[in-house]
């Protein structure tokens, strides 16, 4: 199995074959619109803007799992990430990330990877305690923890890492910028 097996929806519910992505570097991300993490479209645009043309891609999925931060319809978030961030790299339809009813792409993906903590500090420190009350043995399994978890997928579609929502921004770019 590979990440190009899968199909994931369209924001309008078309299916899209991950296989158009073949080639590429990839950052999959789960986001939400009501966090405090959402900001980081801000700095996701940006790498966007300096390295779609040195085939970059960024692929969003809204999801409405933690602390229903994604409220909204699909057409409604959009509106919001182009209004508000800019955003114009894809975004998917709304998904559900862990759970029976999590979407594939993203099961392949936490079976895949593992959870390397939060870090360091006081967000950190939050973090751990919100994941905990989630999932008791959350330090354990590779389930997404929270909204803008990010996985970057080299351009033969292998994971090459996983970023939690309070990693640096710039380790993700650094890592990004290595595999183009």
């Amino acid at each position: 199995m590979s990440i190009y097996d899968f199909t994931v929806k369209a924001q309008d519910g078309s299916d899209v074959s991950m296989s158009e992505y073949k080639g590429k570097v990839l950052i999959i991300v789960n986001t939400a619109t009501g966090c405090g993490f959402t900001p980081q479209y801000d700095p996701l645009q940006d790498l966007y803007e300096e390295h779609q043309k040195d085939g970059l891609e960024i692929l969003d999925f809204p999801c409405n799992q933690f602390a229903n931060q994604a409220p909204g319809t699909d057409e409604e978030i959009h509106s919001f990430c182009t209004g508000r961030f800019g955003i114009t790299f894809p975004q998917f339809s709304k998904i559900d990330v862990n759970g029976e009813n999590a979407d594939p792409l993203f099961k392949y993906l936490t079976e895949n990877t593992s959870f390397a903590g939060f870090g360091k500090g006081m967000k950190a420190k939050m973090m751990n305690m919100v994941a905990k009350k989630m999932d008791k043995d959350f330090k354990n399994n590779g389930n997404v923890k929270w909204n803008f978890t990010k996985f970057v997928i080299d351009r033969e579609g292998n994971i090459a890492a996983r970023f939690e929502p309070t990693d640096s921004m710039d380790e993700l770019k650094a890592k990004v910028e290595s595999l183009l």
